[in-house]
């Protein structure tokens, strides 16, 4: 990497620590996601004194419920202020948890580190996304478990990616869209013949936690720091009213339930391999 080039990704990395910081991210998790954590736990199989790394673990939504299981467990994260809210939940429960600020795309752990590397919808939003499953692999022990539940894309969020991508700033270059890592073929291109995925399993979310449809999307330009930039990005170019109608639409289309008991199915991939020698 060349100095012109760290220093574009010091500032791109910047930039992601200042987004995911802003809104409450962990206000989210606590609302609809805490299951998705668990999920993943269960099928990556975790169980006492293995070595987990959770990478981009945000409030530690995946690590909690491994440490719960007696693993001995490591969350990384970009941003500060998510892990201090992860710090705090696990300080409750008594669970020892080691929180470290990290890159996924350039880890501070040695190589076959660790037993099980896992991230739920986390690594899946490092901008370059070769870099950051190379990082995986790396920190994986040879015949280790590496474990990824990720939003798809033809699912809920693939598509609110894609309303909000008119209304947002242009991505920086080299970076791919985060629900890429949903896609099995994506997984393939990306890992080759260093993981063998025994599974590779689509499930669905669901979301019951808002009385009325587009209460989702105001929840998310409330407190989600991606629709909060895309919004922000949207009101500069003088088009924050048609970003909201946009999204309004794009709730209306993905409510499965009625006008006022609103229920979405957010479908992810649950993808869990092995990693080859």
């Amino acid at each position: 990497m060349t100095t012109a080039d760290a220093r574009a990704d010091s500032e791109l990395k910047a930039k992601h620590r200042v987004m995911w910081g802003n809104g409450d991210y962990p206000l989210m998790v606590d609302t609809f996601l805490l299951p998705i954590g668990e999920r993943l736990v269960e099928g990556a199989g975790i169980g006492p004194d293995a070595r987990v790394l959770d990478v981009a673990a945000g409030t530690g939504n995946a690590s909690v419920p491994a440490a719960q299981r007696g693993a001995h467990v490591t969350a990384s994260d970009l941003t500060p202020a998510l892990l201090a809210a992860g710090s705090r939940r696990a300080d409750a429960q008594g669970l020892d948890i080691e929180w470290v600020e990290a890159d996924a795309e350039h880890l501070p752990f040695d190589d076959y580190a660790y037993d099980v590397v896992m991230s739920a919808i986390g690594v899946m939003f490092a901008p370059h996304h070769q870099a950051a499953a190379d990082e995986l692999v790396r920190v994986c022990r040879p015949a280790g478990t590496i474990a990824l539940l990720s939003w798809t894309p033809e699912g809920m969020l693939g598509d609110l990616f894609r309303t909000m991508k008119p209304f947002a700033a242009p991505p920086p270059p080299g970076a791919q869209p985060p629900p890429l890592w949903g896609s099995e073929e994506h997984l393939t291109a990306l890992f080759g013949d260093r993981v063998r995925f025994h599974t590779l399993r689509r499930e669905t979310l669901t979301i019951t936690a808002f009385p009325r449809g587009r209460d989702y999307g105001e929840h998310f330009k409330a407190y989600y720091g991606p629709t909060i930039a895309a919004r922000s990005n949207a009101a500069k170019e003088g088009r924050a009213a048609e970003f909201d109608e946009a999204l309004d639409l794009f709730c209306d289309n993905w409510n499965r339930g009625t006008r006022d008991a609103a229920r979405f199915e957010k479908e992810y991939l649950l993808a869990v391999g092995t990693r080859q020698e």
